[in-house]
């Protein structure tokens, strides 16, 4: 397998059934996975049971002949950009959080602005983890990335939209969390319920667009979170 740079993932066994592929970064990482997820829907890629993103890495489990199957990622070229497919999840958010003058302040722009520039991005889901629900969005530019706070804060509210680093999320629950907060999403129990046939709303490769709204008094007049079909170029920056 190579990537269009030229370098070579690592494909490692995991066990008697299951590969570790190790990645050079967060992006081919995604465009690995997004190429696993679009042979498998096409019937051409080997019988996998589970296909586990990571942050550079991506666990083949369930493989009934791992060998096999690593020769022929072997000879894989992976483009550099995961496909624009699929549905776009789009998530309404109050911009209200406790950090954005922090964050105006990082990306120095005035601290109005960081709405603007947080919802005209399209994001994918690069992989889940932390709490149920709790989904790991890239497609931030690297000039926009930030640090994680100093000091964590012990809790964290459901439905806070964060950032850390190259990533944004929003907190399916209340927890402890160290990342950086600018917004409210109003209806957090939509992204993890168990009694739902998908209990998570936003999966691995999902792609998601924030919806700045004025005011939480708006919140009861807004889709607590609309899928539409994706346009040709997904909008990403």
């Amino acid at each position: 397998m190579r990537t269009d740079t030229g370098t070579a993932p690592l494909i490692r066994p995991a066990g008697r059934h299951a590969l570790l592929v190790e990645l050079p970064d967060a992006e081919r990482t995604a465009a690995f996975h997004a190429e696993l997820l679009r042979r498998r829907a096409a019937g051409t890629l080997a019988p996998v049971a589970e296909i586990v993103p990571g942050a550079t890495t991506v666990l083949l489990d369930g493989v009934a002949e791992p060998k096999a199957l690593a020769r022929e990622l072997s000879a894989w070229d992976i483009p550099r950009t995961p496909p624009s497919d699929g549905t776009v999840i789009t998530l309404p958010v109050v911009y209200d959080g406790p950090d954005l003058s922090e964050v105006a302040e990082l990306w120095g722009v005035p601290e109005d602005e960081v709405a603007a520039r947080h919802s005209s991005y399209t994001y994918r889901v690069a992989f889940c983890g932390f709490a149920p629900g709790f989904a790991y969005l890239t497609g931030l530019p690297a000039p926009l990335h930030v640090p994680r706070r100093a000091t964590p804060r012990t809790r964290v509210p459901a439905g806070a939209v964060a950032l850390a680093g190259p990533n944004s999320a929003v907190y399916p629950r209340a927890t402890p969390g160290g990342w950086q907060i600018i917004g409210t999403f109003p209806d957090p129990g939509r992204l993890w319920d168990p009694t739902s046939d998908q209990a998570a709303l936003l999966t691995p490769g999902t792609q998601v667009r924030f919806s700045p709204l004025e005011s939480r008094a708006t919140t009861a007049k807004a889709a607590p979170a609309e899928a539409a079909p994706t346009t040709p170029d997904g909008g990403a920056a």
